[in-house]
């Protein structure tokens, strides 16, 4: 046979690829199986954490909740707090029918029952007045808008109320404004110390000196 012949033989056909044998490739091992030790204290963690996110969103439930009640309550307050003033006027303005006639009289009784029903509402929704009058100057419940000098009243009794103070429950919806009494000049002078009298010689007869 001649060479060239023998030489196509062993030449590979169009489209066939020689391949250099490959090598087997190594198969990963497999990871071992967790102990029913290792089971349990991840089982126990995630509960563990399923509880606190539940915790956490129970508290946040609570926190809006609370939140909420909060914001509806102060717009409620705020609201009567604004209504108290015209209240106020009403009231007021009844007080003088005892110095008016009696057919005047007669006509404010329908008003005095219409006060009294706006006070049922207020008292049902636990707002109620409080006095101020005769009692020691509280700042949680009082405002001072003058200061009397006299001698009839201890020094920081209320002598006088200009606007009644409310509250809804234990707390102030609004502090009274009073008049508060203090010491005369004369009786700062008598309750004076020994003390405090030679200092004022001393720094008057120095001032005399100079």
């Amino acid at each position: 046979m001649p060479k060239h012949r023998q030489e196509e033989k062993e030449r590979p056909l169009k489209g066939e690829e020689q391949h250099p044998e490959e090598e087997p490739e190594d198969e990963p091992e497999d990871d071992p199986l967790p102990t029913p030790e290792e089971l349990r204290s991840a089982l126990g963690d995630q509960q563990e954490r399923n509880i606190r996110l539940l915790a956490e969103m129970e508290n946040a439930r609570k926190r809006m909740q609370r939140e909420k009640q909060d914001a509806t309550r102060f717009a409620v307050e705020r609201v009567i707090t604004e209504f108290l003033g015209p209240l106020d006027h009403f009231e007021n303005a009844l007080g003088f029918t005892a110095e008016a006639s009696e057919e005047i009289r007669n006509w404010a009784k329908g008003f005095e029952m219409i006060l009294a029903q706006f006070k049922d509402v207020l008292a049902e929704r636990g707002i109620t007045p409080f006095t101020s009058e005769g009692t020691p100057f509280d700042p949680h419940l009082h405002e001072v808008i003058e200061m009397e000098e006299t001698d009839r009243h201890a020094e920081g009794t209320v002598t006088r109320e200009f606007v009644k103070g409310y509250k809804v429950g234990d707390r102030v919806l609004r502090p009274a404004k009073v008049k508060v009494a203090k010491r005369t000049l004369q009786e700062d002078e008598s309750h004076q110390t020994d003390e405090e009298k030679s200092s004022l010689k001393e720094s008057k007869h120095e001032s005399e000196e100079k």
